[in-house]
């Protein structure tokens, strides 16, 4: 039967939370709902990147020192708050609602060490919503030797059933995952392909102060540092085989800052196109077509850049219907039904889990 289940998303970009809501039976969709947005105020963003110096120096996933813990506070609050003002927006209750998937925030995330931190803590959201929570969705995965991303894959294939492939969709958050979903019985594959908005967002901001590029207008204005750019290729991650993931911070771009702004936009975000390029050796066969979801499909300059460079047609997820800018928190409400009947949501090719695995933890209001 399908539950009415609510998804929280704060991506890697740190700029807000987003929140969807979709009917599924952990399945099949059976519609889409409606869908906000808080975006994180410059004090609260300020705290939450003050988080990320703080966690790459825990040695428990647990540990909340300072700095965490009030990061996690932030993160509570701003959740707690957008699902409250959305069920009031809507004339509902969270009787309404059957289960929310609470991503939480990613501030560390090294699976080779058996470490992944998001914050956010699901039996306080549970108690201020009255709305029961599934949350630490990565842990399980990691802890049994997987990568602990890409999470949302399980979905992706779910929403392009029918679309003819093999087909590739493309995430660009913070950093960049590709999902290639076959034809017939093959498997699922993913993994992160290299740093997307993340590097591109920090140097605008320290350049201009802006969040980010937007429409990518810095960067269609600039020229390709070839030089730097085939320097930063020769970053070992790009020929480990998949599944792989990473850290929001695990590329600095060495160089970038002796670029002009409108240089080091261009050269950063041709970086990104020509590590999703990379990452096209680790499928069975190119796809067909890619998909762009997340923040960087508003890239019209990024978006040309990977076509340029993979030879296959990127479409911005809006133009075929899809709700690009939220199916990552569409992902996790579908995750959370899976995970109250303790389907899988990681596989053995997309976070080279040792076996279908579920994952998460269950807090009752």
């Amino acid at each position: 039967m399908a539950m009415r289940a609510l998804g929280l998303m704060s991506g890697t970009s740190m700029d807000g939370i987003d929140l969807a809501m979709i009917e599924t039976d952990g399945e099949r969709i059976a519609a889409f709902g409606e869908t906000s947005y808080r975006p994180y105020s410059d004090a609260e963003r300020l705290v939450l990147r003050q988080a990320l110096s703080a966690a790459r120096g825990v040695t428990d996933r647990t540990e909340r020192p300072d700095a965490l813990r009030a990061a996690e506070r932030v993160v509570n609050d701003a959740h707690a708050a957008l699902v409250l003002s959305f069920l009031s927006e809507h004339g509902m209750s969270a009787g309404d609602v059957d289960v929310i998937g609470f991503h939480g925030q990613t501030v560390f995330h090294a699976p080779e060490r058996g470490m992944t931190v998001q914050l956010g803590d699901g039996d306080r959201l549970a108690r201020e919503t009255g709305i029961r929570v599934v949350y630490d969705l990565r842990a399980n995965d990691v802890a049994a030797g997987g990568e602990g991303a890409p999470l949302a894959p399980v979905f992706h294939k779910a929403l392009a059933a029918g679309l003819p492939g093999p087909l590739g969709i493309l995430n660009l958050g913070g950093v960049a995952n590709i999902t290639w979903i076959g034809e017939g019985d093959e498997d699922l594959i993913a993994f992160d392909t290299g740093p997307a908005n993340a590097l591109i967002d920090d140097f605008v901001h320290t350049r201009t102060g802006a969040a980010m590029d937007v429409g990518g207008a810095l960067a269609r204005s600039g020229a390709v540092n070839d030089a730097l750019l085939a320097r930063w290729l020769q970053h070992p991650y790009f020929d480990r085989l998949a599944p792989k993931s990473l850290d929001r911070d695990d590329f600095t771009a060495p160089g970038v800052d002796a670029l002009s702004t409108e240089e080091g936009a261009a050269t950063l975000t041709a970086f990104t196109a020509a590590t999703v390029a990379a990452g096209f050796k680790h499928l069975p066969r190119p796809p067909v077509r890619l998909i762009a979801v997340g923040g960087g499909a508003h890239n019209p300059v990024l978006l040309e850049m990977i076509a340029a460079r993979t030879g296959v047609s990127v479409t911005p997820a809006a133009d075929i219907g899809w709700s690009g800018d939220f199916i990552e928190a569409q992902a996790f409400a579908y995750m959370a039904v899976r995970a109250l009947d303790g389907r899988p949501i990681t596989f053995p090719g997309t976070t080279g889990a040792p076996w279908p695995m579920s994952g998460g933890l269950i807090a009752l209001p």
